[in-house]
C-alpha cells in the first residue's frame, strides 16, 4: 500500500507544484485591508480544491477572514484535524525582494514567494497526502477534517471563536496535525513538542502637543524619542537580560531529559551566526544557544518610531515615539501576569516631563507536549519513512497561540510536523521552500494519516 501511495505521489509532483504555485500567487496579507480581496480569493480558491478532492468543504464566517472547514469522512471511527493558515505576511522590504513575492519562482529545487514555508507549502503537503490516498485507497481509514484560518498573521480571533462554538466543539479530534514549523536541519526532521508562548504590545510616549523646532524648545521640554529609548533600555540589556523585576520568578527550568536531548542535537552556533549573517552570536556561559531559542523568555522590539523618517534633517522635538513590543513566554509564566508586572515597571520609569500609553495588542500562553505517548511515535516513524532519517524532538521559539485554544477545548494530542527550515526566510524576503521537503513531507503525510487513530 505505501508503496503504491509513494509512487502517485512521485508520479504527480510537477502537477503538485504547479498547483502549490498557483496558490501562491495570491497575495493573501491579512494583516492589510488592502489586500483583504485578496485573502478572501485564496480562501475560496483553497475551499474549491479540497472540495475537487471530495471533501464536504466550506467558508465558515466569524466575524473576521473566513475559515476553511472541510472533511474526509473515514471508514472506522475517529478524527484527525489538520490547522494550517493561508494568510501570510506583508512582503516588506519589497526592495529586498530577489524575485516577485507573489509569482513564484523555481530555482535549484527551491520555490521562492511569500507564504512558500509559512504556511502554504506546509498545509498543501497534507492536503496533497490526503488526494493520494483517496485515489490510490479509495478511502481513509477515519475521518480527517482540515481547519484553515486566514488570520494568523495578523492576530485575529476568528477560529478562536468557531473552535469554542458548538460546531468546533463537536469535531472533538483524536489528534492534531500541525505543520507550522521547521525541522532540525535540512536532513533531519523533527517533531516540535514545546512553543513559547507571546505577549504583544505597543508602547507610546507623548510630549508636546505637536512637533517642536529643537533650537527654540530644547533643553526646556523633553523629547519622547529619548524618553522612549530610555525607557526600552531599563527593560532589556544589550544581551537580552530581562531587567523586569520578578520577570523571571515564575520560568520552570529543563528537565533531565531536554538537557540531555540539547547535548545531543549537538548545535552548532557558527551554522546560526552565518544563516542569519550576524557578526556574533549572543554568548551566555550559564544557558546554550538552543535553551535561549526554545526555553528561556524575551523582550523585543519589533519597530520603532516617532519624529522626522524623510530625507536629509529636520530639527525638532517630536511630539511622541512609539515602539511595538513582543515578549515570548516560556512554560511557568502566564501572559495575564507578565503584562501587568511589565506595564507596572514601564509606568513606574516614565517621567513627568511626558505620558506613557500602552496598547495590549495580543498574547498566547507557551505548550509543551508529553513526547511518550503513541501519536508521537506514529507520528516519529512516518516522518523517518518520508525523509528516511530518524527524527528528532525539538522546541521551538516561535509561537502559534490558537495552539492553547485548541488543547483547552479539545484536549487531544497534537503532533507539530514541521517541514520548513529556520534559513527558509518566513517573514523575511526571498521567503522560500524545499520542493524536496514539499514532497517527503507529503509522503510522511500520507502515512501518518493511513495509520488512523
Amino acid at each position: 500500500m505505501t508503496k503504491t501511495i509513494d509512487a502517485y505521489i512521485d508520479q504527480h509532483k510537477d502537477r503538485f507544484v504547479e498547483e502549490l504555485k498557483d496558490l501562491l500567487r495570491f497575495a493573501s496579507v491579512s494583516a492589510q485591508q488592502s489586500h483583504d480581496a485578496d485573502t478572501q480569493a485564496c480562501a475560496q480558491w483553497v475551499q474549491g480544491h479540497l472540495a475537487d478532492l471530495g471533501l464536504v468543504s466550506e467558508l465558515v464566517d466569524q466575524g473576521g477572514q473566513p475559515i476553511v472547514v472541510a472533511r474526509a469522512k473515514g471508514t472506522e471511527q475517529g478524527c484527525i484535524v489538520i490547522y494550517g493558515h493561508y494568510d501570510v505576511q506583508p512582503e516588506d522590504p519589497i526592495d529586498q525582494w530577489k524575485t516577485s513575492p507573489f509569482e513564484p519562482v523555481e530555482k535549484d529545487g527551491v520555490i521562492y514567494a511569500r507564504g512558500a514555508t509559512d504556511d502554504k507549502g506546509q498545509f498543501f503537503a497534507h492536503v496533497k497526502a490526503i488526494e493520494a490516498l483517496i485515489k490510490t485507497e479509495g478511502e481513509l481509514p477515519c475521518d480527517v477534517v482540515f481547519l484553515l484560518e486566514g488570520e494568523e498573521e495578523s492576530g485575529g480571533e476568528a477560529l478562536a471563536r468557531f473552535v469554542r462554538s458548538e460546531a468546533g466543539k463537536a469535531l472533538k479530534p483524536d489528534v492534531l496535525v500541525i505543520s507550522d514549523g521547521d525541522m532540525f536541519n535540512e536532513q533531519i526532521p523533527a517533531i516540535t513538542y514545546g512553543l513559547r508562548g507571546i505577549i504583544t504590545f505597543e508602547m507610546t510616549v507623548k510630549g508636546p502637543g505637536f512637533d517642536l523646532h529643537s533650537g527654540g524648545y530644547g533643553g526646556a521640554v523633553a523629547n519622547p524619542a529619548i524618553i522612549l529609548s530610555h525607557i526600552i533600555g531599563q527593560c532589556v540589556s544589550q544581551t537580552g537580560e530581562i531587567l523586569i523585576p520578578g520577570f523571571y520568578d515564575d520560568v520552570l527550568p529543563l528537565t533531565p531529559w531536554e538537557v540531555d536531548n540539547i547535548r545531543q542535537l549537538q548545535f552548532d552556533d557558527d551554522i546560526l551566526r552565518e544563516e542569519v549573517q550576524a557578526p556574533a552570536i549572543i554568548s551566555d556561559s550559564k544557558h546554550s544557544t538552543l535553551e535561549r531559542l526554545w526555553a528561556r523568555p524575551t523582550f523585543e522590539v519589533n519597530g520603532i518610531y516617532g519624529g522626522y523618517q524623510g530625507q536629509h534633517s529636520k530639527t525638532i522635538i517630536p511630539s511622541a515615539a512609539t515602539a511595538k513590543i513582543s515578549v515570548r513566554l516560556v512554560p511557568g509564566q502566564t501572559p495575564d501576569l507578565v503584562k501587568d508586572r511589565i506595564f507596572d515597571f514601564l509606568e513606574s520609569l516614565c517621567p513627568e516631563t511626558v505620558s506613557l500609553d500602552l496598547t495590549y495588542t495580543g498574547a498566547g500562553p507557551p505548550v509543551v507536549f508529553d513526547v511518550n505517548t503513541p501519536v508521537m511515535q506514529l507520528a516519529k516513524g512516518a516522518l523517518k519513512h518520508g525523509f528516511d532519517h530518524e527524527p528528532v524532538f525539538i522546541r521551538t521559539g516561535g509561537s502559534i497561540p490558537v495552539v492553547s485554544t485548541f488543547f483547552e477545548v479539545w484536549g487531544c494530542p497534537v503532533v507539530l510536523m514541521g517541514l520548513g527550515l529556520d534559513s527558509d526566510g518566513a517573514h523575511s524576503p526571498n521567503e522560500h521552500f524545499s520542493l524536496a521537503n514539499f514532497m517527503k513531507g507529503t509522503k510522511a503525510s500520507a502515512r501518518f494519516l493511513s495509520q488512523g487513530v
